[in-house]
């Protein structure tokens, strides 16, 4: 039987959403890489904008709202042990807002005329999803607590 989330608004998140949710971004960049270096720009152009209104889905309303968060909460979590401890949910939200920053631009460079910038987006995105996913290490949550660190940002305890 799943354990249930505390409620609140700074509830934790099980640590291995994030993941799963990555991994599903890793291997939709990836797919996405394929096609914009095969020549298929207006297929890749779609593709990563409905990856960046993910991110941005994920970065507004919050990780725990965010589909990928609802289905591993509803299909996959229920067929786990209950994670040893939950998880702040502002660092993987302040990521989303970073896959956002990172797959716009492509998609902004890319309007703009810019030859590369649907790869090279695509590229960056699945390269910190794939590091998040496959190792557990997230380059945007990590850039997340340098910054509250250094005082340039608030922690966020309703993420």
């Amino acid at each position: 039987m799943p354990q249930p989330e505390p409620a609140g608004p700074a509830r934790g998140i099980d640590p291995r959403s994030p993941r799963f949710g990555a991994g599903i971004t890793a291997v939709l960049l990836l797919v996405d890489l394929f096609l914009s270096l095969v020549g298929a720009t207006a297929a890749a152009f779609v593709l990563l904008l409905a990856i960046a209104l993910l991110f941005a889905w994920g970065a507004f309303a919050g990780v725990q709202r965010h589909p990928y968060g609802l289905l591993f909460r509803r299909i996959v979590r229920p067929r786990l042990a209950p994670p040893s401890e939950l998880e702040d949910p502002a660092p993987p939200t302040f990521a989303q807002a970073v896959g956002l920053l990172v797959t716009g631009l492509g998609l902004v460079l890319h309007l703009a005329g810019v030859p590369l910038a649907l790869p090279i987006a695509a590229a960056l995105a699945f390269a910190a999803a794939f590091l998040n996913s496959a190792f557990g290490y997230c380059l945007g949550c990590q850039l997340y607590l340098l910054l509250v660190r250094a005082r340039l940002i608030r922690h966020r305890a309703d993420a």
